[in-house]
């Protein structure tokens, strides 16, 4: 098949690159610098820029694209978080609107649209999205889709967990602490912590990019969901290093701000639109996941 990628550079972007390549499907790389690859496509997502001949053929359209959401979110930079994800899905979904063959259009999206603080709410792809930032962010983000949903393409949103991968910055930020030995759960340790294996990650996009009744949101997270705590006890096992040190919820409030709620809040999230459509998990369990990034298994 042929996929279209933009974010590519990206950290998620990079892996699905090699992943889609080494499961012989071409992929075209969208950069808004001038290309110095033949595989790369120049395009302006702030102008709409884009040539759609060179989109004409694509299967599948998939936008990885926005800033880094672990960062303190002063006013200014809420609006580099939203406008850099709410451009890219837009100016990509409108110009799969004008193909004459429909591509498939997925695009990632969070698990903080459910909200800040869900508790013990078990969270499907059918349950509403809340309140805070990253909820207004996630709705104007997938509905920046539209264009492409109208025009008959297959949309889908990623709500995807945090990617557990040595590479991945979300990873290399909750494991530092252990690796100092300074580890411990993030505030109560009571909330539910959703993250996801790379390599499931990986096959979510392929076989999503392959089962038409795939539609509209799809919660990337294990199955079995996890507390804080329960990760934490299996982070500090796998990189055998002591959880000690409970870091407390003002001291995360106070270094990140408003992001420190993506650690601190519940979200239960279930994958139910995976495990309906017969995704199966490699890693179907925190401790599984955990191994697998550590020890760096590329199965495919």
């Amino acid at each position: 098949m042929k996929y279209v990628l933009a974010g590519s550079s990206g950290f998620l972007g990079q892996a699905l690159t090699q992943d889609l390549r080494a499961n012989g499907h071409e992929v075209t790389r969208l950069v808004r610098r001038t290309p110095s690859a033949p595989d790369e496509l120049q395009w302006d997502p702030f102008t709409g820029r884009i040539d759609h001949t060179a989109l004409e053929d694509a299967d599948v359209l998939i936008n990885l694209a926005g800033a880094n959401i672990g960062r303190p979110w002063t006013p200014t930079y809420r609006a580099t978080i939203r406008e850099s994800r709410v451009r890219t899905t837009a100016t990509l979904a409108e110009a799969a609107a004008r193909l004459d063959n429909r591509p498939v259009f997925i695009t990632q999206s969070g698990i903080g649209g459910y909200g800040t603080d869900c508790g013990g709410r078990i969270l499907t792809e059918d349950s509403p999205l809340g309140d805070g930032f990253l909820a207004d962010v996630v709705r104007v983000w997938e509905g920046a889709a539209d264009p492409a949903r109208t025009a008959g393409c297959r949309v889908v949103s990623f709500r995807t967990g945090i990617v557990l991968a040595r590479q991945a910055p979300a990873f290399q930020l909750l494991s530092l602490p252990f690796r100092l030995g300074l580890g411990g759960r993030l505030g109560s340790g009571t909330q539910y912590f959703p993250v996801i294996s790379l390599i499931d990650w990986l096959r979510a996009i392929r076989h999503t990019a392959t089962t038409s009744t795939i539609t509209g949101p799809v919660n990337v997270t294990l199955p079995t969901p996890t507390t804080n705590a329960a990760f934490t006890k299996a982070l500090a096992a796998a990189l055998h290093r002591p959880a000690i040190l409970p870091i407390p919820a003002p001291a995360l409030t106070t270094a990140l701000g408003e992001f420190a709620w993506e650690l601190l809040g519940s979200k239960r999230a279930l994958p139910q639109a995976l495990q309906s459509t017969g995704f199966t998990f490699t890693h179907p369990t925190t401790p599984e996941a955990l191994a697998a990034t550590l020890t760096h298994q590329h199965q495919h």
